[in-house]
């Protein structure tokens, strides 16, 4: 089990945790970088906002429903700071110059529609528009949250990308979120589905990874859709390279499956669907399959 520290960041001691099985007994991998809930007084006292309201961009709770993966035999990412916070699916330097006090070095993308919307790597606002932040941030502490979270958290989930790579053959990263009931509620309730996975329409991962998920969490019991309206952010973007042997599949659940959108408090049979994704992960350990190999995947 390996963590990165971080003083700087008040009273968390862990920025991320990789929490390792004692043997990966196959080439898949889970992370989870918006489920991060550590508020820390300093960024508190920054915002007009409260922690509820703060806490309304964050993916509650996703860590704890995949929780158990490890346990039958595959690694699992999570950050412990909060989407909020920094926001580990953009790219690193994807910042909105009208949040920051003096002028951002020239390398920074300061265009784009997430920076324009206030979702940056550094976002301005959360869920339902509220901004953020009661004044300007110092060039010098947005860089040194990139510095400090961003990077450090990306190289470990390389890392990991790279020695499943070297052990098998292939990796596969199945990058774990949440979604906001209120995203389906035009949805017919009986075509509303339970969970989207997004493969950036085909290009992120082997079309049999896709079909494999997509079947077993059918299986399970869950309504399943593609893409639409998540294809997957900068992680299954970056890190899904199928011809090198990389494959990246993001999973949105609804949030309503597993906890009060309100309260954030967890439904009474949390319990239950924590087995269930740890049964989700146990059954994806058994479709490890040839065509995920860059050779093969390269001959199509």
């Amino acid at each position: 089990m390996t963590s990165s520290k971080f003083a700087a960041f008040d009273t968390l001691e862990d920025a991320f945790l990789l929490h390792e099985p004692e043997e990966q007994l196959a080439p898949f991998l889970f992370n989870s970088p918006h489920s991060g809930r550590c508020y820390t007084q300093a960024f508190k006292d920054s915002s007009r906002l409260g922690e509820m309201e703060l806490r309304r961009s964050e993916d509650a709770f996703v860590d704890l429903l995949f929780k158990k993966v490890p346990d039958v035999g595959l690694p699992l990412l999570k950050a412990h700071f909060p989407r909020a916070f920094l926001d580990l699916n953009r790219e690193p330097y994807e910042l909105d110059p009208s949040m920051f006090d003096a002028p951002l070095p020239s390398y920074v993308k300061s265009a784009g529609a997430r920076v324009g919307g206030g979702l940056g790597t550094i976002a301005r606002i959360v869920a339902e528009r509220r901004e953020i932040y009661k004044h300007r941030l110092t060039v010098e502490e947005g860089l040194e949250r990139i510095e400090t979270f961003y990077k450090p958290y990306h190289q470990t989930l390389r890392r990991q990308m790279a020695l499943t790579h070297v052990d098998f053959g292939y990796a596969c990263l199945i990058d774990c979120h949440s979604m906001p009931s209120r995203v389906l509620q035009n949805t017919n309730p009986a075509n509303r589905p339970d969970i989207i996975l997004g493969d950036r329409y085909g290009t992120s991962c082997h079309a049999s990874l896709t079909d494999a998920v997509k079947g077993i969490l059918t299986h399970l019991g869950f309504k399943v859709e593609m893409n639409r309206p998540y294809a997957g952010g900068f992680i299954t973007q970056h890190y899904g390279r199928p011809l090198k042997g990389l494959h990246a599949l993001q999973i949105e659940i609804d949030r309503s499956l597993y906890m009060d959108e309100d309260t954030f408090t967890p439904v009474a049979h949390f319990d239950e669907l924590t087995d269930l994704f740890a049964r989700f992960a146990e059954l994806l350990m058994q479709c490890a399959n040839d065509a995920f190999l860059p050779e093969a995947a390269a001959a199509e």
